[in-house]
């Protein structure tokens, strides 16, 4: 049955003061806590992952829907503080309190109310490690229609997000005494090939209609052992904004290729991604006109919000379920006027925009499977 006395920022007000930045253990057990008192069954998989359903079984489910957030935080912890006008709470800060608890708050509240029919199915999946390495979401296998994942969207419905790819560009000469340069293959050198290379690589690509251009930015650098020889080896650290379709490999085969045909032929050229035991969160974009962004934003809109539809400003584990139809949403922002609010000391979240995305999931979530 729908459950309709679930209060968000009540759950947000006990959610907050616990610290999930270095465990995840008191959270987790605060969530399972309140799924059990709502009478689901929760478990916890062994990627750290926690699931509870709702309405028909995978198998009978014409449509299944998942909600989608994390539970944990960066670090440092940030206390809880209340701000209160006219004795009613407005706003709360403190580590979490829009990455990504206010968003899980709003989305329990939509998981609890909603009442599924017979053919469709709820899932809750929220996330151990989204901050660090997406162990969790990696080893989900939930194969639904479509997804919510709770992110700080200031209500907006976000279709599409840029992907992050690292790697480091590992140029190879030969060492040689200073004095006589041409006695070995200067690595450094090849840089000046290798950043022309970098500055172009994207020349004549037509920009994403959804995220605009991708972007190749070099971060760190480092080569030579020693200020009198002839450096053998030089590295340069590159981030990658990836956007649909590139995938991981094929922007290393790309560059690399691109590379090795600029520097001189003596100059090893090799481009490994950053190892890592999780995929890399790749691009993803989902058509603004399907269903499930046109009825969240329609009630976004109803609930107070703008409803307007627009990318994601960060890498969200919404990769990971895309080519599904995917869409980010929650309340609270990256960044306000003031500078940024996610993962800065400042953190927080306005309690009208935690009720305002209940109602808003709650009444697209009715429309989707109720």
């Amino acid at each position: 049955m729908a459950d309709d006395d679930f209060d968000p920022v009540a759950f947000l007000e006990d959610a907050v003061p616990i610290a999930s930045n270095e465990s995840v253990e008191e959270m987790r057990a605060l969530l399972v806590e309140t799924l059990e008192a709502h009478g689901l069954d929760a478990r916890v998989d062994d990627a750290g992952n926690t699931l509870a359903a709702k309405g028909a079984t995978e198998s009978d489910a014409d449509t299944h829907l998942v909600f989608n957030t994390h539970i944990d935080t960066v670090s440092p912890h940030v206390p809880f503080e209340r701000e209160e006008a006219d004795g009613e709470t407005t706003r709360i800060h403190g580590r979490g309190s829009c990455d990504a608890k206010g968003p899980l708050a709003a989305i329990l509240a939509a998981f609890f109310a909603v009442d599924p029919r017979e053919d469709a199915r709820v899932t809750l999946a929220v996330t151990p490690d989204e901050e660090k390495l997406s162990t969790g979401a990696a080893a989900l296998d939930l194969d639904a229609d479509c997804y919510v994942v709770g992110e700080p969207t200031d209500l907006d419905v976000c279709t599409a997000a840029k992907g992050r790819f690292q790697g480091t560009l590992t140029l190879i000469g030969s060492a040689a005494h200073a004095a006589e340069p041409t006695s070995g293959v200067n690595a450094i050198a090849g840089l000046e090939a290798a950043l022309t290379v970098i500055r172009q690589f994207d020349d004549g690509r037509d920009p994403h209609p959804q995220l605009g251009a991708a972007t190749l930015t070099p971060t760190t650098v480092s080569g030579g052992d020693a200020t009198n020889q002839i450096p053998a080896h030089c590295e340069l650290v590159l981030d990658r904004r990836s956007v649909p379709p590139e995938t991981a490999e094929e922007f290393r085969t790309g560059l690399e290729t691109a590379v090795r045909a600029a520097v001189a032929d003596d100059v090893g050229v090799d481009f490994s991604l950053t190892d890592r035991p999780t995929p890399f969160l790749e691009a993803f974009a989902t058509d603004e006109e399907h269903a499930l962004v046109q009825t969240l934003a329609a009630a976004s809109g109803r609930a107070g919000g703008s409803g307007t539809v627009r990318p994601f400003t960060a890498a969200t584990e919404a990769s990971y379920f895309s080519p599904a139809p995917v869409v980010v949403f929650g309340p609270g922002v990256l960044a306000d006027d003031e500078g940024a609010v996610a993962h800065a000391e400042r953190e927080y979240v306005d309690v009208d925009d935690v009720e305002r995305a209940a109602a808003a999931l709650t009444d697209a979530t009715r429309q989707l499977v109720g």
